[in-house]
């Protein structure tokens, strides 16, 4: 019987799994949209891991969360563990790549960049706030200039000559492609200019102030777009690269913390197949008025979170 490790990263956009072995060899791995459904979501993809897990003879150990919902799949799968994204992508990254010193991450809705130092973090930052350099604005503008977002990298590596377009905000950066794009210039360069304002206002915001040093490494799901890492090398001047599974880097990372944990907890994908709710009240015991959510399987309470005292604790 081999041990299996099972590492979940939910964000906002999308959602995803690795099964890793005890040498962080993946056995399984799924991506799959978030669709605001994060319960809903991680049940398909246990569906899906254990499609793909059929024939083979091993378990499931431990379960590791991360990501904007790792507390509410945390407390579903029972999980060892659950981790900031920046310690998962930091732990996936150094598995593959051991001397990286840094990290860009650029998913659908935000931005992070982590400094790395003798194997350890030493700086972060990350973008929330704003939607400018993400992929939810490059699918935006995809759509606006009536191609695919999938072929917006290949389309770019045709630029000779990239339009520049401002980098500072969607908006801004939007009103601007229009007017190139009226003005005369074409798809491929006002492109492959969206490419370059992507990495600017990355490099101009979350990377302000920060120390850039190789080998750096890309993920999050813009690092599959070809013009994005070709402006990341031209604007830098360093080599820039990309894993194939670079998109489930954080997912790998928060497998490899579970297994590291040195607790046994086995999972069972027949979670799938059971019913899990939420519920939530804001409590009104004192000033804070804290927003307190509970996740519950069969109108069994499993977890809570967002009090910030015990008035508001759920039992």
């Amino acid at each position: 019987m081999v041990k299996t490790y099972l590492g979940i990263d939910i964000g906002s956009v999308s959602t995803k799994a690795v099964v890793v072995d005890s040498n962080n060899t993946v056995m399984a791995k799924t991506y799959i949209p978030t669709e605001g459904d994060p319960i809903g979501q991680v049940k398909t993809l246990l569906l899906e891991l254990k499609r793909q897990m059929e024939g083979l003879v091993c378990e499931v150990m431990a379960v590791g969360t991360t990501g904007s919902a790792r507390k509410l799949v945390g407390a579903m799968t029972g999980a060892v563990i659950v981790k900031n994204e920046i310690t998962a992508h930091a732990i996936g990254t150094l598995s593959r790549h051991p001397l990286a010193r840094t990290i860009f991450e650029i998913g659908g809705q935000d931005s992070k960049m982590i400094l790395l130092e003798g194997g350890i973090v030493v700086d972060y930052a990350m973008n929330t706030l704003c939607a400018a350099g993400t992929g939810a604005f490059l699918s935006s503008q995809a759509q606006r200039l009536g191609v695919r977002v999938e072929d917006f990298g290949r389309i770019a590596l045709r630029s000779q000559k990239p339009t520049r377009i401002a980098a500072r905000c969607t908006v801004f950066a939007e009103s601007d492609m229009v007017h190139k794009a009226q003005s005369g210039h074409k798809k491929e360069d006002i492109i492959a200019g969206l490419c370059h304002s992507v990495v600017n206002n990355y490099l101009n915001n979350v990377g302000k102030g920060k120390k850039i040093i190789p080998p750096i490494v890309f993920q999050g799901g813009v690092s599959k777009n070809e013009g994005v890492v070709q402006a990341f090398q031209e604007i830098t001047g360093h080599p820039v690269t990309v894993d194939d599974d670079g998109h489930l880097t954080g997912a790998l990372g928060v497998a490899i913390l579970a297994r590291k944990s040195g607790r046994e907890e086995p999972f069972s994908f027949a979670i799938a197949g059971i019913d899990f709710n939420t519920r939530h009240f804001e409590c009104a015991k004192c000033a804070n008025q804290c927003e307190i959510m509970g996740i519950y399987r069969k109108n069994h309470l499993l977890d809570s979170w967002g009090n910030r005292c015990d008035q508001g604790e759920m039992k």
